[in-house]
């Protein structure tokens, strides 16, 4: 057995365990850190999302909002000196609704988006004296909105976005929000971590040792040899596989995985613009049939549930430059827990049961119904605490770290997470976020208790 030794062992190359890697060599200048993964480096979920960001997120308090706009300073920072390599933009979130009624909810999601700290609601109701919509463009992330603007003027949504139903009552558009290069970006955080000295090991974690209560070494499994690392600090950012490293240290960590299938799909037709923005369906969807196709599914007790209304949340985006003509549709209607396993499998009617819930928001998407494109099936899991809120900071053995519980946040999240975490090591000042994330919140009653009565603030 070989050995050797690090100060710091990360478990996990995704983009939580390179985005640490980072903030601990490039920023704290800690130099001697390896990272271990026995898959390549944003292989294993980090690479299965749809690439998204926002800083549109519910209470009770600011902690997710606090943290998602510090993670996007951080990824704008990262965009100005590296030339934008990971196509930062900036075309938001938009909300639609059918439903008059949702407008108050609608109403009362950006109030207190507001209050936690996204911006400033904007409100265009096609009355005289109101600021004119600035709409997002296709590329960058400069000298664009905060905030959100809430769109009730029929006439504007037309105009703006004449691919929505005509149905369509009211727009809420999240605006410091988009997507990016997920690759290109825990690739970049990558390459200037190894220029700092980090080291990637492909080999998995099999134990981690503990003498008198502190980590000790880590041992590494490799096809034709084994190999112990003399280390006092193991960071676990083992994503779906949190849990079992976790056992290794002895701490049951209180999570939970979904999985999340991602449909790509070829919108050969053109009906989604190349320069819209994600576009999602605030409104709980029956799927769009035929009144024959009805009536045998209708006939069918195993097809029956076809006919039910599906959760609200189906949303889509454009993938790809102005010559793509590539789709990606989402949509998570069945939220069971599951143990996570590799390969995956899903339900094979999930890309045309996505692709007919869309066609709701959208209807030119059923040109498509007849003849459906083959679609490119992906997807991960999104692993999660009981209050979908991560895990980052120490555990309860001393050397001992985790960052995870990312759920389906982890690209948007990582360059704060990262950088929350490296404090944590490194001795640095925690932000005022940081007690929100650690693992001995749940041993405080009153967050306990707060758990019990958590609820659903609005967020889609």
């Amino acid at each position: 057995m070989n050995s050797s030794s690090a100060d710091v062992v990360i478990c996990g190359a995704g983009i939580a365990g390179i985005a640490t890697a980072y903030h601990l060599a490039v920023r704290h200048g800690i130099r001697d850190i390896v990272l271990v993964d026995e898959r390549a480096p944003l292989s294993l979920t980090s690479d299965k999302s749809t690439e998204c960001y926002r800083n549109w997120w519910p209470g009770p308090d600011d902690a997710m909002a606090s943290l998602m706009n510090r993670s996007i300073d951080l990824m704008e920072e990262l965009a100005a000196e590296s030339n934008n390599i990971f196509h930062l933009n900036r075309r938001g979130y938009l909300f639609a609704t059918a439903d008059p009624q949702r407008l108050a909810t609608f109403e009362h999601a950006a109030a207190e988006a507001t209050r936690l700290g996204a911006g400033p609601t904007r409100f265009h109701n096609g009355q005289p004296g109101e600021a004119a919509y600035q709409a997002a463009p296709a590329t960058g992330f400069n000298q664009q909105p905060n905030g959100a603007d809430l769109i009730r003027d029929p006439a504007l949504i037309r105009r703006r976005f004449p691919y929505l139903s005509e149905q369509t009552v009211a727009l809420l558009h999240a605006r410091r929000c988009g997507w990016f290069s997920a690759q290109q970006l825990g690739m970049y955080l990558l390459e200037r971590a190894r220029d700092c000295g980090v080291r990637l090991i492909r080999a998995r974690v099999s134990a981690v040792e503990l003498v008198g209560g502190q980590v000790q070494a880590v041992r590494l499994d490799q096809p034709y040899a084994a190999t112990t690392l003399t280390t006092r600090t193991f960071v676990n950012a083992a994503g779906p596989l949190l849990t079992d490293v976790g056992r290794m240290l002895g701490v049951d960590l209180p999570l939970f995985s979904e999985l999340h299938i991602k449909v790509a799909f070829n919108d050969y037709l053109g009906v989604v613009p190349r320069d819209a923005p994600l576009v999602i369906w605030a409104d709980p969807t029956p799927l769009v049939w035929a009144d024959d196709e009805r009536a045998a599914i209708n006939d069918s007790q195993d097809m029956q549930w076809l006919l039910h209304t599906f959760p609200a949340g189906v949303h889509t985006r454009p993938e790809g430059g102005a010559d793509s003509t590539t789709l990606l549709i989402l949509w998570t209607y069945d939220l069971t827990p599951v143990t996570p396993v590799w390969p995956f499998s899903y339900d094979p009617h999930y890309p045309e049961i996505a692709l007919r819930g869309l066609a709701v928001m959208i209807p030119g998407l059923q040109a498509y119904f007849d003849h459906i494109p083959a679609p490119v099936i992906d997807g991960g899991y999104y692993t999660k605490t009981r209050e979908n809120r991560p895990l980052i900071g120490p555990l309860p053995v001393k050397g001992a770290y985790v960052i995870g519980a990312l759920s389906g946040f982890g690209l948007m999240a990582a360059c704060a997470a990262g950088e929350l975490l490296a404090a944590y090591i490194a001795g640095g000042a925690l932000p005022p976020y940081a007690p929100a994330f650690a693992l001995n919140r749940y041993d405080d009653p009153a967050y306990r208790a707060l758990l019990d009565n958590w609820g659903e603030s609005w967020q889609l």
